[in-house]
């Protein structure tokens, strides 16, 4: 890097852990009702919801109860967008006059907006109204936020709290998560993104000529919209002409803002964050970013408060910081390196195939470990585009759960359950019982964090090999071999790890990958969830246990390192023989020359 990308790189993380002490500490305010510089304003607003909804705040849940009344909410939200989408035609705000979806996209793109996922197997500007942006896009981003916050707080309550079955009141939760936190971050956001030039507007798409005509090839498709191959199995092309172009316009905005703050990463436009409606400048680039770990990295210390030592919170923060500072190292010097084989034909330097000049490497870079390191998904670079080894980075992210620093409350409770897989071990190894927090952590608590940690893993790893044996599912992919396995393997982790990226090159519009995507979507989403709300349930009731010579201290840079090493151990042992079939067989392929 030189040393602008270097001052960057700097000013940015220094902002960032700024930031994480004040508002992580407002949001444990906000969670256990306390006083905050907004309530005088949002009090009378929060209690008025409560009214309306016949909710009582007082009254608190188990986790069953808690469970439940999650997965009631969310699956009124998905029956809310899936209809949403199916009537699109008939809905308002459609200047396109843009169809409705076909049921089994219908289906993926709402299970994937309510899983917190935003996988989108749809051209955004090509599919989707203004109407359906909005109101069901965009009013799913914050509530599929509010939901994984709401969970890691209950988590969090359940390690705070002793002799107790009650986890605090979901509904509760939700509604503050989203009126004091996911609101007001967001409509300050969408005025600093406006200010730079992203667009927020209700204007038809604008028809424009071009100064010249410009030929290109692009890949031809048949009738059904899939790619044409030869006999070999290569796409075949089509030369086209084109005198004038469709500008998309649209509400972007107001979509961008929560998209990046609730680690959502839908994009408005195919391009995502590349497209420069959603990120114009430099500085909406990084003010991105930063609303991509403002929360995940803020929740580290909510947690510390919550439960009565910050250092517990900084200790968790220090390893997702070291994973992410370490996945950019990786990735920047992976693309730094270039391409050997594209070096040959006399093009030497790094690789920005697929990267936008406006970013830079460093800043490219930056902006992918952050969104697939948290379950984010919006990108600014094509990740079909990045060396072998650079596309192994955004990918083993997502394989290791989302963690670094994972999602808006995902990332926290799936840390927590590694943190209790590595007392455990620990305890065995030296022969006591395992305590983490002041709870005893025993068979119940270790079971319950494998299922946690273990499940999008195993998701991805049978259905890739479902997909790899399925003839339609091949048939999609645009590229054979390792880099087709890769794209097939990103994709179910993207899913199934509710990040919602893509790697390109696969056309997942077919029933196979809507389905099965689908499937893996819920899975990824729910079985953690309640998996962590039923250990909550059970950490709530045991009683305090006082430290003593022999407790492990998990709030030292020991334990911090050997979560760290407990976490890639899993990460290795899970997922090495997959990716060695795809991105490293690719590397060794490109740096044998063929």
């Amino acid at each position: 890097m030189n040393p602008y990308e270097w001052m960057q790189t700097g000013v940015f993380f220094a902002v960032l852990l700024a930031l994480i002490k004040p508002f992580g500490g407002f949001m444990a305010r906000v969670f256990q009702g306390e006083r905050t510089v907004i309530t005088p304003v949002l009090a009378p607003c929060e209690r008025l919801i409560y009214r309306l909804c016949g909710v009582a705040p007082d009254e608190e849940m188990d986790w069953k109860r808690y469970a439940r009344c999650l997965i009631l909410f969310n699956s009124v939200l998905f029956v809310s967008l899936f209809a949403i989408l199916m009537t699109q035609h008939l809905l308002p705000l459609n200047p396109q006059k843009l169809p409705a979806f076909s049921w089994q996209l219908a289906l993926n793109t709402a299970v994937s907006f309510v899983t917190n996922t935003n996988w989108q197997a749809y051209v955004g500007e090509q599919a989707a109204s203004y109407f359906t942006q909005m109101v069901g896009l965009t009013v799913h981003n914050f509530v599929s936020a509010a939901t994984g916050i709401a969970v890691a707080i209950a988590v969090i309550r359940g390690f705070a709290r002793r002799r107790t079955n009650q986890l605090g009141n979901f509904w509760v939760d939700l509604t503050r998560c989203t009126l004091y936190v996911l609101l007001p971050i967001s409509l300050v956001a969408a005025l600093v993104l406006v200010s730079q030039g992203a667009i927020q507007n209700f204007s038809a798409y604008k028809t424009v000529p071009l100064v010249q005509p410009i030929t290109y090839d692009t890949p031809k498709k048949d009738a059904k919209g899939d790619p044409v191959k030869d006999a070999r199995g290569n796409p075949l092309t089509e030369s086209v002409t084109a005198k004038e172009v469709v500008i998309p316009m649209g509400p972007v905005a107001s979509q961008e803002a929560i998209k990046e703050l609730g680690t959502n990463g839908g994009g408005f436009f195919n391009a995502n964050s590349a497209h420069p409606y959603e990120n114009p400048t430099p500085f909406s680039h990084l003010f991105e970013i930063l609303l991509i770990l403002l929360i995940p990295g803020s929740l580290t210390y909510t947690f510390g408060v919550m439960v009565g030592n910050t250092r517990q919170g900084w200790a968790i923060l220090g390893v997702m910081l070291v994973l992410l500072l370490a996945s950019f190292g990786a990735l920047q010097w992976a693309e730094a390196g270039g391409n050997p084989l594209v070096a040959k034909l006399g093009v030497s330097g790094p690789n920005m195939e697929g990267k936008d000049l406006r970013f830079g490497l460093a800043g490219t870079t930056l902006f992918e470990v952050a969104t697939t390191g948290t379950s984010c998904g919006a990108v600014a670079a094509m990740h079909d585009s990045l060396t072998p080894l650079g596309g192994m980075v955004p990918l083993s992210l997502m394989l290791l759960g989302e963690i670094v620093f994972g999602g808006v409350g995902s990332g926290l409770y799936t840390m927590l359950a590694f943190a209790i897989i590595a007392v455990f071990i620990s305890g065995l190894m030296i022969g006591r019982t395992p305590e983490y927090l002041g709870k005893k952590i025993e068979v119940r608590e270790m079971w319950l964090s494998i299922i946690t940690v273990l499940i999008a893993g195993i998701t991805v790893l049978i259905v890739t090999a479902i997909a790899m044996i399925t003839p339609s599912a091949v048939a999609s992919m645009a590229n054979p071999g390792a880099h087709g396995l890769s794209e097939v393997l990103y994709a179910f982790a993207s899913m199934a790890n509710n990040n919602g990226s893509a790697f390109a090159g696969l056309n997942a519009n077919v029933n196979f990958y809507n389905l099965w995507g689908s499937l893996a979507m819920i899975l990824g989403r729910y079985v953690p969830a309640v998996a962590v709300l039923a250990m909550a349930g059970s950490l709530a009731e045991k009683k305090y246990v006082p430290p003593s010579l022999g407790t492990l201290p998990t709030d030292k840079v020991p334990f911090a390192l050997w979560l760290t090493l407990v976490i890639l151990i899993i990460g290795a042992l899970t997922f090495f023989p997959a990716l060695s079939l795809g991105p490293i067989v690719e590397h060794l392929t490109m740096v044998g020359g063929t």
